[in-house]
């Protein structure tokens, strides 16, 4: 039998569950790494992206 999508390779494996639980641990691992990378940084780090909305560029007034 020819599997016709994704779905079908992913239901008939032998290790599926094996497979999807990783891919939740991974993604998990990523998400938090990501999440504490923002929290450290100080926030210092992020004054001038938090400012940038309420600037006025000069640039924009040029054009």
């Amino acid at each position: 039998m020819i599997p016709q999508s994704v779905k079908d390779i992913l239901s008939n494996g032998e290790n599926v569950g094996f497979y999807q639980t990783l891919s939740m641990i991974l993604f998990l691992i990523f998400f938090l790494g990501i999440i504490f990378y923002v929290f450290s940084r100080p926030k210092k780090h992020y004054d001038k992206e938090a400012n940038a909305p309420l600037d006025d560029d000069i640039e924009d007034q040029n054009l």
